[in-house]
């Protein structure tokens, strides 16, 4: 192999690691800008995961206090 074309490699693994770097450093600050948006949805979800087993909880209290189940009486005459 010539020296010419040892250069040329070079050249060309130079060209691709530039842009291998290039490409690295716009994922890279795609996923900084797309993280607190994910942590920040995952709270929410955690949030309203909670609210709903109060939810629930409530139900099953009101349940209790009416002292039957709704979901045992016939359905109104109109269904």
């Amino acid at each position: 192999m010539t020296i010419a074309a040892l250069s040329d490699q070079v050249a060309e693994l130079a060209r691709r690691l530039d842009d291998l770097e290039s490409r690295f450093a716009f994922q890279d600050d795609v996923l900084g800008s797309i993280s607190p948006g994910v942590a920040l949805g995952a709270r929410k979800m955690v949030d309203l995961e909670s609210e709903l087993q109060s939810l629930r909880r409530e139900v099953a209290m009101l349940r209790v206090a009416l002292g039957h189940d709704v979901r045992d009486e016939a359905p109104p005459p109109h269904y």
